[in-house]
């Protein structure tokens, strides 16, 4: 079934469809997933098949950056980021930075040219920056919230879900 398998994408068509055959699990086939802005200017497929993580966040900045009542984010290995590792892709990217409540920093990486929020990379107070980074939920084509983590549930204005995993602010540390 791999021969189904658009390797091609992604491409100015904007499709970004992947026949996975019998199965649309991208971990069946450790196949990574497809990201794409609004604009489709940004496009790159993940360096992993499925994210360490997923957040629902529910803080003031997530809400205002995602214009939602939460934010989606789903961490994966900083290292081979195509935004961050790949010269010609980071050209297409602007990036604004600002400072967390804790004394960290947030990269937070978007198209120039329709303006979606693509990554978000953190450094801590010294600099250094941290081992994974943050694609913008919306953007990942099949990304499942099955599972997700419920983050900054104190400044919700969405109820959260009876059982789901959730912390009042940051998660701990891993």
């Amino acid at each position: 079934m791999l021969d189904h398998i658009n390797l091609d994408w992604p491409s100015n068509t904007g499709t970004g469809i992947i026949n996975h055959g019998p199965s649309n699990d991208p971990q069946v086939f450790n196949i990574t997933m497809n990201v794409a802005c609004q604009c489709g200017s940004i496009a790159f497929r993940t360096p992993t098949p499925a994210p360490v993580a997923v957040y629902l966040c529910h803080c003031n900045e997530c809400r205002r950056q995602s214009s939602s009542a939460f934010g989606v984010s789903a961490t994966f290995p900083a290292a081979d980021l195509p935004p961050l590792s790949d010269p010609a892709l980071r050209a297409r990217l602007g990036v604004w930075s600002r400072a967390t409540k804790s004394g960290t920093t947030i990269d937070c990486y978007f198209c120039k040219t329709c303006g979606a929020r693509i990554v978000h990379h953190g450094r801590s107070a010294q600099g250094v920056a941290r081992p994974t980074a943050n694609i913008k939920g919306g953007l990942i084509e099949g990304l499942s919230l099955e599972g997700a983590s419920h983050i900054w549930t104190r400044e919700a204005v969405v109820p959260i879900p009876a059982g789901a995993v959730s912390w009042p602010e940051s998660p701990p540390p891993a």
